[in-house]
């Protein structure tokens, strides 16, 4: 099926994330395209956040977006808000510490990503995700590997949740100083380390993890 839609491939020197996989979508008859992506499955503190991000083609998407891990943390604040001003739609889920430990970080990342679908305001007919299989979701995916840094619509839900996550860090940071969670965001540095050892851990600690169990 034909579009009229604008498919230009956004490619900027440097970016190698184009609109190639959302035009197929388009071309075999999908017309709610959503990216998907999550941040903080690594992490030792906090919980894993996944976001999904629907763009109408036929209307201006933001130029820059790229894997949010290649952009500075101020680039990234721009984009996001640049992002939720052009996206159709976009939601952003959180499963917890405790959700992690009990079903470990592989099922929770894939809870947060089927809230994330579920969060949007009208259900898409095709995902296009970071690597990862989700289970227990009808709605048609392709799983790209690297796929933050090959397709807009999976960097720009990398760049929401990125954002949203750090900011929640951030905060959590004033509840509990002494781990260095705003530089760090939870993940393990040798500060973090070593403030587990002498602290022990807190109640979002993911007990579980190696670095945090010892």
């Amino acid at each position: 099926m034909g579009t009229s839609c604008f498919l230009g491939s956004l490619r900027e020197r440097g970016s190698s994330c184009d609109l190639t996989f959302e035009r197929l979508a388009l071309e075999q008859g999908y017309r709610r395209v959503a990216g998907l992506d999550e941040v903080g499955r690594g992490a030792l503190f906090g919980p894993v956040c996944a976001a999904a991000v629907v763009f109408d083609m036929a209307h201006t998407i933001p130029i820059g977006i790229n894997d949010s891990k290649k952009l500075s943390a101020n680039q990234r604040l721009q984009l996001a808000e640049s992002i939720r001003r052009a996206a159709e739609d976009f939601s952003i889920a959180f499963v917890e510490s405790s959700v992690i430990d009990r079903i470990n970080i592989l099922e929770a990342t894939r809870e947060a990503m089927r809230q994330a679908i579920n969060g949007l305001k009208q259900k898409p007919d095709y995902i296009l995700c970071d690597g990862i299989v989700i289970t227990n979701l009808s709605i048609p995916q392709k799983n790209i590997i690297r796929g933050d840094t090959r397709s807009v619509s999976i960097a720009a839900a990398s760049i929401l949740a990125k954002v949203e996550r750090d900011g929640l860090i951030s905060r959590l940071d004033l509840d509990y100083p002494g781990y260095d969670l705003g530089n760090n965001k939870g993940y393990a540095t040798s500060k973090h380390l070593q403030a587990l050892n002498s602290l022990g851990p807190t109640p979002y600690h993911r007990v579980t993890f190696r670095g945090v169990r010892g």
